[in-house]
């Protein structure tokens, strides 16, 4: 593979988007404020999107979930509870510097898992444009803690 002729690499290089010019105008799903910061219309992202997400103390948000597209939330500061399921039945929590992936269509709800202080996550998302499809959802009244183990870490627990 070549690499063009005349690239304009200066105009068509690498972006560098500060925090404090993330754009607050992308979907959004009761209980959390998103912002993207790397998208189609900002720099012309074809296959990701990605930016932030804040949700306040002791806050959640409303049942929601991404059509076809993964998403990986990255824990700033904060804990994080996610519920997820047909009605939220299940439930796992993600502290600083822990992951999170969302499958494509899993319905899920954050919840800043702290009174004290706010949830700061970094969101990241397999196409380049935001899809949102905030449900109604009646949460179950018992959820199953699931703490999941990949097939190379034991389960800190056994």
């Amino acid at each position: 593979m070549s690499e063009p002729l005349e690239a304009d690499w200066k105009s068509n290089g690498v972006r560098v988007i500060r925090g404090d010019q993330l754009d607050p105008n992308t979907a959004q799903t009761p209980g959390m404020q998103r912002a993207a910061a790397i998208n189609f219309a900002r720099v012309g992202a074809q296959k990701i999107w990605a930016g932030t997400v804040t949700i306040h103390p002791n806050a959640k948000t409303g049942a929601h979930h991404h059509g076809a597209l993964e998403s990986v939330i990255y824990v700033v500061t904060g804990k994080a509870r996610m519920r997820w399921g047909e009605r939220l039945e299940f439930t796992a929590e993600a502290g600083p510097g822990d992951f999170i992936f969302v499958p494509p269509y899993v319905p899920h709800q954050e919840i800043n898992a702290k009174d004290d202080q706010p949830l700061h996550c970094v969101l990241m998302r397999s196409d380049n444009e935001a899809v949102v499809v905030n449900l109604d959802i009646t949460p179950a009244e018992r959820v199953e803690e699931v703490y999941w183990v990949d097939p190379i870490h034991a389960h800190p627990h056994s």
